[in-house]
């Protein structure tokens, strides 16, 4: 008997990686699973800071997140790789460099 995910699509993110989405919509599983899991929210929360998207929606994306965790979780690392090494390649911004100006020398020496 084929399994239907509803209210979720798989299609391609714009690197081009297929990823999970709730249907119709930009927000992406994983991005709910971040809201639940490492943002402590819960399905009402994540309504309130996503308004255009459903109880219903919120559930199945969860449900789909809990189905699939180490892809999930897989997919959220490489995109963490991803950004690191951006990074890594990139200037500093002139936020950080402003930030890091105010921040002054690095207090990380022990005085004695």
């Amino acid at each position: 008997m084929p399994m239907i995910a509803t209210h979720i699509e798989i299609r391609p993110n714009r690197a081009g990686q297929d990823r999970a989405f709730i249907d119709g919509t930009r927000v992406r599983v994983q991005d709910v699973a971040v809201m639940a899991e490492f943002q402590g929210l819960t399905p009402d929360q994540i309504v309130e800071a996503l308004p255009h998207v459903s109880l219903a929606q919120i559930h199945a994306a969860l449900s789909y997140y809990f189905d699939h965790r180490a892809d999930i979780q897989r997919e959220l690392r490489a995109d963490e790789d991803f950004v690191q090494m951006f990074r890594q390649q990139s200037p500093a911004s002139i936020l950080d460099r402003a930030v890091n100006e105010r921040r002054g020398p690095s207090s990380d020496a022990v005085s004695s």
